[in-house]
């Protein structure tokens, strides 16, 4: 005689399986809250107090004074549980600092590599405060360096100070072979270009960078026969917007005065012509 299998068990109610659901997710995330407080309360004993900090690499204007007064009283934590990305917008808000790097060294001392600005111009105001690194950063320092008096300013709106570090390195060869330095670059915000030469001399360059470089490198070009015409006078300033010409005025020699003013784009406009001063 065959004896009949058992029938399969009754599944179980749905709020049973539910709730056995429920009490497994809760044990399993009581075992993980357990683990991750052994594991940050063992990361956050005083065996890994920070101990030292090391700053190597560009800190030529950097002093301990000046890190442990704006940085040290700031890092908070451990070395294990150090936030390095608050740590190094610490350091890169420092003065001078371009970029910071930050790195633990087993196991209580921390490593900070710094990079710092190297500075090209000032901005905006000579000695006021703000400079332009090579890269065409703008950043707040005050420098000591006696060569800081001879370093060019340069103005304008600050997203284009990439491009005024760019066209002063263009302008400056050109001011040279005129036996000037350039003490002043402008921008505006619509685009015109002006250079102020050594002496508070004014160069109206007008807008475009290749148009304005241009205008520069003629003028510098021809600055040869004013030179063999009227002397080794010095240039009191020069508005080179105009499409054939130049208006320059050199010290003791005016431009003429019914010489019109730059042509507007499309219209014609005569040459300018020095002619010696009546004054």
């Amino acid at each position: 005689m065959t004896r009949r299998a058992p029938p399969p068990p009754a599944p179980l109610p749905l709020d049973v399986r539910l709730m056995n659901a429920t009490a497994a997710a809760l044990l399993a995330l009581t075992l993980l809250a357990a683990l991750g407080a052994a594991l940050l309360a063992w990361a956050r004993h005083p065996m890994w107090t920070l101990r030292k900090v090391i700053v190597e690499g560009e800190a030529a204007h950097q002093n301990e004074v000046t890190i442990r007064a704006l940085v040290l009283p700031h890092l908070r934590g451990t070395f294990l549980t150090l936030d390095l990305q608050a740590v190094r917008e610490r350091f890169e808000a420092l003065p001078w600092v371009r970029e910071a790097r930050v790195q633990r060294q087993f196991p209580h001392t921390l490593r900070v590599t710094l990079r710092e600005h190297e500075p090209l111009a000032w901005w905006g105001e000579r000695g006021g405060g703000r400079l332009v690194s090579v890269h065409g950063a703008i950043f707040d320092a005050d420098p000591d360096e006696a060569a800081a008096d001879a370093w060019p300013v340069l103005a304008g709106p600050p997203e284009e100070a990439e491009a005024l570090v760019a066209m002063l390195r263009r302008v400056a060869p050109l001011v040279q072979r005129l036996g000037r330095d350039v003490e002043r670059l402008e921008l505006s915000p619509r685009g015109s270009w002006r250079l102020v030469l050594d002496g508070d001399a004014p160069l109206e360059l007008g807008r475009g960078d290749e148009a304005a470089l241009a205008r520069l490198a003629t003028f510098v070009t021809t600055h040869t026969a004013l030179r063999a015409r009227y002397g080794a006078r010095d240039i009191v300033a020069a508005d080179l917007r105009y499409p054939d010409g130049y208006a320059v005025r050199l010290r003791g020699v005016s431009t003429r005065p019914e010489l019109p003013p730059p042509a507007r784009r499309g219209a014609a406009a005569a040459p300018a012509v020095v002619t010696p001063s009546t004054r």
